[in-house]
């Protein structure tokens, strides 16, 4: 199995495992976050993102979690952003847990084929980064999101908030697969 080949299973292992937590939620709480208008769900995704930092900086817990569970969150709150984007928000649940685990399934896959090709001409570099790196760009991408969202999507030469939501999902499968590797 070449590099490329192994990145590929692990980004897909690491998603499935995003994916069973997602379904279990999904389970639970319906497609509750259907509610969630754009602001409110790059707010969630900052909570997240910034827990990661203030783990790593600190070293300790007083939650009792760690940060590989806020990396999934932030895997599965980057595509519900996406089905948000792509449906816009509801007043109420709208869709059946098998329409939201299809939307899902889409969006992640989207996600695995444009890591696919920027893995391709970045070589791997991902590999050679620290994990507080991929926090510290992903609460960039995060920020880039809420000006985008002030500027009411009018950007002159910037890529649209789903591009954003797109890196976020892919640093944070970056940051479980390298926490795994670290064990």
């Amino acid at each position: 199995m070449d590099k490329f080949e192994q990145t590929n299973a692990e980004f897909e292992q690491a998603v499935a495992e995003c994916r069973a937590l997602f379904e279990k939620k999904l389970h639970d709480y319906r497609a509750s976050w259907r509610i969630l208008r754009p602001t409110a769900l790059t707010d969630q995704l900052f909570i997240k993102a910034k827990r990661i930092r203030s783990l790593e900086v600190k070293k300790v817990s007083h939650v009792g979690e760690g940060i590989r569970p806020e990396f999934v969150a932030l895997v599965n709150y980057g595509i519900v952003g996406l089905i948000q984007l792509a449906k816009g928000y509801a007043d109420t649940v709208d869709i059946s847990n098998d329409e939201a685990m299809a939307l899902y399934d889409k969006h992640a896959q989207e996600a695995l084929e444009l890591m696919k090709r920027k893995n391709h001409d970045y070589d791997e570099a991902w590999r050679s980064m620290r994990v507080s790196s991929y926090t510290d760009l992903i609460l960039t991408k995060i920020e880039r999101i809420k000006e985008i969202e002030d500027l009411s999507g009018e950007t002159l030469v910037s890529e649209g908030i789903d591009a954003n939501y797109m890196d976020i999902i892919n640093y944070a499968v970056f940051g479980l697969i390298k926490m795994r590797d670290e064990k």
